[in-house]
């Protein structure tokens, strides 16, 4: 282990045993959250690949990322990432089109 991870350990134990967190892991997630709110760009990237990989909705990632829908859809056509639309089948929409002709 080299240096710096050593002293990061022993700071985090530290904060452990001097009850500011119940765990390691709080104290990891805690850095974790604080991380995303200080960085944007991470937040963003990181609701772009939960999108990608079908891990949340086109809503739910624009929350994740912090804006709004058509914000969130202006950057994914800014980085050539094409959004894919459910559209019900020709033959369901012709006999709807029929109730109204």
């Amino acid at each position: 282990m080299d240096v710096m991870s050593v002293g990061v350990d022993r700071k985090v134990k530290a904060l452990v045993n001097a009850g500011y967190y119940s765990s390691e892991l709080e104290v990891i997630k805690d850095a974790i959250r604080s991380l995303f709110r200080e960085n944007s760009e991470l937040k963003v990237n990181a609701a772009i690949e939960l999108y990608k990989e079908e891990e949340v909705s086109l809503s739910k990632a624009s929350e994740i990322a912090g804006m709004t829908t058509i914000e969130f859809k202006e950057i994914l056509g800014k980085r050539g990432i094409i959004r894919e639309i459910e559209a019900r089948p020709a033959a369901e929409m012709d006999v709807k089109l029929q109730k109204y002709l």
